[in-house]
């Protein structure tokens, strides 16, 4: 799993790339805060070697609750800037800090 940040110097944006490594998997996603927790929206493309990856548009200056959703299971990525207590999943969730 990997998280890279890249800083948008002309918008108020972060261009940030999620990659999981799930070879069989068939889907996977990133939900979270910065996309109301949306599969759809968050979801990643496979690449040949098994690895998922997508770039996502996120707001500079806050911080997201998020986790990656694998065949439909929840999986928290061990690269997280940190990690919270979240009551409603009654687990942690990672956190992103932009």
């Amino acid at each position: 799993m990997a998280i890279k940040k890249q800083f948008v110097k002309s918008k108020p944006v972060c261009k940030v790339t999620f990659s999981v490594a799930a070879k069989q998997a068939s889907r996977a996603s990133v939900i979270g805060d910065f996309n109301n927790w949306n599969a759809t929206e968050g979801a990643l493309s496979k690449l040949k070697n098994g690895t998922f990856k997508g770039v996502f548009d996120v707001s500079k200056d806050a911080s997201y609750e998020f986790k990656y959703l694998i065949d439909g299971e929840f999986v928290n990525d061990q690269e997280a800037d940190s990690f919270i207590w979240n009551e409603f999943a009654g687990n942690e969730n990672g956190v992103l800090v932009v």
